[in-house]
């Protein structure tokens, strides 16, 4: 999952991500609000992490802007602004909740994993194709009943190619999507993974599930080649 954090302290800003990544998060940082809004009204991120006191365009009004374009993505709101008065205006604003600083780094991961299972009413968060299952909730694999150990960004593509199962991802698509900023334009290294992946999830198994489209990216499917 690809998460955006809007944060002006810079030694806030990099502990919040260190800590992220670490979890198995892609994450994209912005220092500022304008830098925050373009980025955040660009890609289709999973979860936003926002300061209210931004320079520039201020948290509460980029809020306001991504709802009304509307953006989906659920908001944390993340700020020294303690105020009854200042969580009514953000709630009102379309923030999904908030946390007022000083924080524990636990909290924070606590509510974003909380606002990343809300799935839409009546959706299970099993992802399931075929005999394969991923548990959005503990982050498990299973295939045919077994575990299946992933690191964090194996994990990350397979949950992405899952709950996209049957649609063809490019490897922009991807790389938009479960690795951060840094790694655009390195669209070799998704080859790489699914590669791990394919070893993991298809090589014990007669039927694969993980195929590759070419010239186009990837997809997750039980249908039978053609």
């Amino acid at each position: 999952m690809r998460l955006l954090l809007i944060e002006d302290e810079r030694k806030v800003a990099d502990v919040v991500a260190r800590g992220l990544r670490a979890e198995r998060f892609a994450v994209d940082v912005a220092y500022d609000g304008n830098t925050g809004w373009e980025m955040a009204s660009s890609v289709d991120y999973d979860l936003v992490v926002l300061d209210l006191m931004l320079p520039g365009l201020n948290g509460t009004e980029l809020l306001r802007r991504l709802r009304r374009k509307g953006g989906k993505a659920p908001v944390l709101v993340l700020t020294a602004r303690d105020g009854t008065s200042d969580k009514v205006e953000n709630f009102e604003a379309g923030a999904d909740d908030y946390l007022t600083k000083p924080f524990a780094f636990a909290e924070l991961l606590v509510r974003v994993k909380a606002l990343l299972r809300r799935p839409p009413a009546g959706r299970d968060p099993v992802l399931r194709v075929a005999d394969l299952e991923v548990d959005r909730l503990t982050q498990q694999v299973r295939r045919a009943g077994k575990r299946i150990e992933l690191t964090s960004k194996e994990y990350a593509l397979l949950e992405y190619l899952a709950s996209h199962a049957g649609r063809v991802l490019s490897r922009t698509m991807i790389i938009e999507h479960v690795w951060d900023e840094s790694f655009e334009g390195l669209t070799n290294i998704v080859d790489v993974y699914v590669r791990h992946l394919r070893e993991k999830v298809d090589e014990a198994h007669k039927c694969k599930l993980i195929r590759t489209v070419r010239g186009t990216g990837y997809c997750l499917t039980d249908e039978a080649e053609t």
